[in-house]
């Protein structure tokens, strides 16, 4: 297996671990007495919804929303697609909608609420005094600020009707069940998808105080929001009493399995984290420091090893190109390895999908740098315009897969060989 072959599968390992396929159908909760409605949101959400379908042996109704290009054919739910990473007219109306499926229920009832990372954009129901066109201008700028998932989500829960335990809130006094698969660092239920289950501990000041840290312009509708509206439900509250939310698969779960494929191919795995954060050309300095210590102290793990990380970086958008976290954290690898001989790396979005583009992420081999020279392709004037996706069009080492049906979160290898 060459070194490429190898990173390859370990990311479809890391991948096949949170499919919904093998996620859900361990975790359904037993058929209620009354009625069983099925919502959901997220990337996953509409293989989530098939999965569900399949093992589930009672009637069954209800609304998914998942990304574009993310459905998957269902029988009895109806599974609709919208924008993402920017909410869109479809995300709303689907929101809309399943916030309306949940009301007026019994406590005999049943809501299985089926939820995975992309739910905030995807459940885009403005709150009271807000639009569509306020939630997209906030949206864009919290993607370009560096804020963290979580700062990011908490901005979102208080400009929502839907989100921050007002789903489940409004499903009252029906038992609520929520299955979920997570793509945030720590595997905080609240943040994942915004919480739309789970009792919020963050507060209004909280979400202004993220807006003045990265100085983000948002419209004067958002500001009067944030400073007069009422609070998301906190923890305690009586209406959140009978939810349960399960986590069913994690991004820590998916990098073991990868670590498993190493083993069994004589390489030794060192799993740097699960939860790491940062501006990504940042954490690629810190991974290229403990590469070439590996390479030259065997520390912490002598060659062949492979260090793997997940978890979700940042990107402080200064430039006009084109590409994502995972094509970026790359770049600036390759930049900081200069070529070095016997290291090679893989970083991806498990969800397939890496910033905007078409690719999950892309690979880098000893020979990136000299490669580019040799095309004319400059590495440091395309980091500098964050432009990675066409830095690695140009070389033909894009990672392209296809909608992977799930999402936990980003998935990073750096192979080191024996010298």
């Amino acid at each position: 297996m060459t070194p490429a072959e190898l990173l390859r599968a370990m990311f479809q390992a890391a991948v096949d671990a949170a499919l919904p396929s093998i996620c859900v159908p361990a975790h359904l909760p037993p058929r209620p007495k009354g009625r069983t409605v099925i919502i959901g949101a997220g990337k996953a959400s509409g293989a989530m919804a098939k999965a569900l379908e399949d093992a589930w042996d009672g009637p069954l109704e209800g609304l998914i929303v998942t990304r574009y290009g993310y459905r998957v054919p269902t029988k009895r739910l109806e599974v609709v697609e919208a924008a993402h990473p920017v909410p869109d007219a479809a995300g709303r109306d689907a929101a809309r909608r399943i916030h309306e499926l949940v009301q007026g229920l019994s406590s005999d009832d049943l809501v299985l609420c089926l939820i995975s990372g992309g739910g905030s954009a995807l459940l885009a129901l403005p709150a009271e005094g807000l639009s569509l066109e306020d939630k997209q201008a906030v949206n864009k700028a919290l993607l370009k600020s560096g804020a963290t998932i979580s700062e990011m989500n908490t901005v979102r829960k208080h400009l929502s009707a839907i989100k921050g335990g007002r789903l489940a809130a409004a499903a009252a006094p029906a038992k609520v069940v929520a299955l979920m698969i997570s793509d945030v660092p720590g595997d905080d239920p609240s943040i994942i998808a915004s919480g739309p289950t789970v009792p919020d501990p963050s507060t209004n000041q909280d979400a202004l105080g993220i807006i003045e840290k990265y100085r983000i312009d948002v419209p004067n509708s958002v500001l009067t929001r944030l400073r007069t509206a009422d609070e998301t439900p906190k923890p305690g509250d009586p209406r959140l009493a009978r939810v349960e939310n399960i986590i069913i698969a994690t991004p820590q779960a998916s990098l073991e399995a990868a670590a498993e494929v190493a083993r069994r191919a004589g390489v030794k795995p060192v799993i740097l984290g699960d939860s790491i954060e940062g501006e990504s050309r940042d954490v690629a300095l810190v991974h290229a420091g403990i590469a070439r210590q590996c390479a030259m102290r065997g520390q912490p793990e002598k060659p062949p090893c492979v260090l793997i990380s997940g978890g979700e970086t940042t990107i402080t958008l200064k430039g006009n190109g084109k590409g994502g976290r995972n094509t970026e954290f790359l770049l600036a690898l390759a930049i900081a390895l200069d070529g070095r001989g016997g290291i090679y790396a893989l970083a991806g979005d498990t969800d397939g999908v890496d910033g905007s583009e078409d690719n999950a992420g892309a690979l880098i081999y000893p020979d990136t740098l000299a490669r580019a020279e040799k095309a004319g392709i400059s590495a440091k004037a395309m980091l500098a315009d964050n432009d990675p996706w066409t830095f690695f069009a140009g070389l033909g080492d894009l990672l392209v897969t296809g909608p992977t049906l799930t999402n936990v979160n980003d998935f990073r290898a750096v192979l080191i060989e024996k010298g």
